[in-house]
């Protein structure tokens, strides 16, 4: 389906916005707040997901829909008006496989409408700034191809160190004053700034206590990403393009998703300078390089008269782990598997779901078993990676198996059963979805 008459007038609306941007780069807009009427409010429902939990308030998105219009002309007036109140984000905590807690937002659908508005405006005015080899939380960019450029940099930059980063705790830590100040160079609304700051110091309610963090981006906001974007692409785009590259005696290059990012250097004496360096411009910006998550190694294509070189490393980047190995036809060339961490929670997710919903129906097991298997296949199925979508693939039919036969005391299901089971149900089998 194409857009509708009042979507391409949006996109219109904000191509105009993208022009300018371009036209004047070292220029302000203030005056943007006044475009966010009830039909940019449409779109904006339009485009947000429509399957997430509800907020503090308990309002789901088919409930915001029963009376869709008059919601939205209710919002438009309270924005308009300047009495919008952005409510506290709820928080939840998800396990992870090392056995600590991660936390989740859930905001309120409506904030979430108020969001994507605002993230629709910022984005025309960035999306022209932002350099090509940031990829996360882009339109028309993916992880995948984030791998791809990374692997051919490497190849055609004769590279020989990479510097994988990690940033502490980036999303909690990101200070409010530098943030809303970065901003301001370049959006200087009025309006669009307070909502910004209302969503910075909106609250995080957890079980019946409400907090207000001094610093970081609304969890689960949809403009969370795009905030981290504007953020690091002054930080450290701009700062590497502009002032760390023609300092440097070698080739070198930035591959980023979100606050996931590599650097990649020819000279390993341009490497250890950048390396000291690195901490400190975060540091003004009050921000921790991770000492132990970031490192620097050796990725030098190996000699062709060794078979292997043990000196030479491998580094995780967006679930992968990245290695040097040797072709079918002989020749050096970069290979991806799934990272152990990311491999072993798989599995470990995978075993519990089979456990926790084993009195399902079958049918109903097994529909969300193949979403799974879909799903993990989709990220993970690149060429190079067909062993470890075999070993899940393995994992999970073991798992369902394990719990079928504790579904009841009065029977087990054998093996011999189990198979002629998979006859009827037949799980997805490995496959290959990006040749990259």
């Amino acid at each position: 389906m194409g857009d509708t008459p009042r979507s391409q007038t949006i996109s219109t609306i904000l191509q105009e916005i993208a022009e300018q941007a371009v036209r004047y780069p070292d220029s302000a807009f203030t005056t943007l707040a006044h475009k966010m009427d009830v039909d940019l409010l449409r779109e904006a429902y339009r485009r947000v997901r429509k399957s997430g939990a509800p907020g503090v308030d308990g309002v789901t998105a088919q409930e915001y829909a029963a009376n869709l219009e008059e919601n939205l002309r209710d919002l438009h007036e309270r924005l308009r008006r300047g009495r919008y109140k952005a409510p506290p984000v709820e928080r939840v905590w998800l396990d992870k496989e090392d056995g600590r807690k991660r936390p989740l937002g859930k905001p309120t659908f409506e904030d979430k409408i108020v969001q994507k508005a605002v993230a629709m405006l910022l984005e025309a005015v960035y999306e022209p700034e932002f350099y090509a080899f940031s990829h996360g939380f882009r339109p028309d960019h993916s992880p995948h191809q984030a791998l791809l450029e990374l692997r051919e940099r490497c190849r055609n930059m004769n590279v020989g160190w990479i510097a994988k980063v990690d940033v502490s705790g980036f999303f909690d830590n990101m200070p409010h004053g530098p943030l809303r100040e970065i901003i301001k160079q370049r959006v200087n609304d009025g309006g669009i700034l307070r909502l910004i700051g209302k969503w910075l110091h909106a609250g995080v309610l957890e079980g019946a206590t409400l907090t207000y963090p001094e610093k970081g981006t609304p969890q689960g906001g949809v403009i969370s990403p795009l905030l981290a974007n504007i953020f690091l692409h002054h930080v450290l785009d701009e700062w590497f393009v502009q002032e760390i590259q023609p300092r440097l005696r070698g080739r070198c290059f930035l591959i980023r998703y979100g606050d996931d990012f590599v650097i990649g250097f020819e000279l390993e004496a341009d490497a250890r300078r950048v390396m000291d360096v690195l901490p400190k411009r975060f540091g003004r910006f009050g921000l921790t390089i991770h000492p132990e998550k970031t490192k620097l190694v050796s990725f030098h294509k190996p000699p062709h008269r060794d078979k292997r070189d043990r000196k030479n490393g491998t580094f995780d980047f967006l679930g992968f782990t990245h290695y040097w190995a040797k072709s079918r036809r002989g020749y050096w060339v970069i290979k991806r598997k799934t990272a152990r961490r990311r491999l072993r929670r798989a599995i470990k997710a995978r075993w519990h779901w089979c456990r926790d919903h084993r009195h399902q129906p079958l049918r109903e097991q097994y529909r969300m078993l193949c979403l799974k298997l879909r799903g993990y296949y989709q990220y993970y199925g690149i060429r190079g990676n067909f062993r470890g979508l075999e070993r899940v693939y393995q994992q999970v039919k073991k798992a369902w198996w394990y719990w079928l036969r504790r579904r009841s005391h009065k029977g087990q299901v054998t093996w011999e059963q189990f198979t002629r089971l998979r006859v009827s149900y037949p799980l997805p089998k490995p496959r290959i979805v990006h040749n990259i």
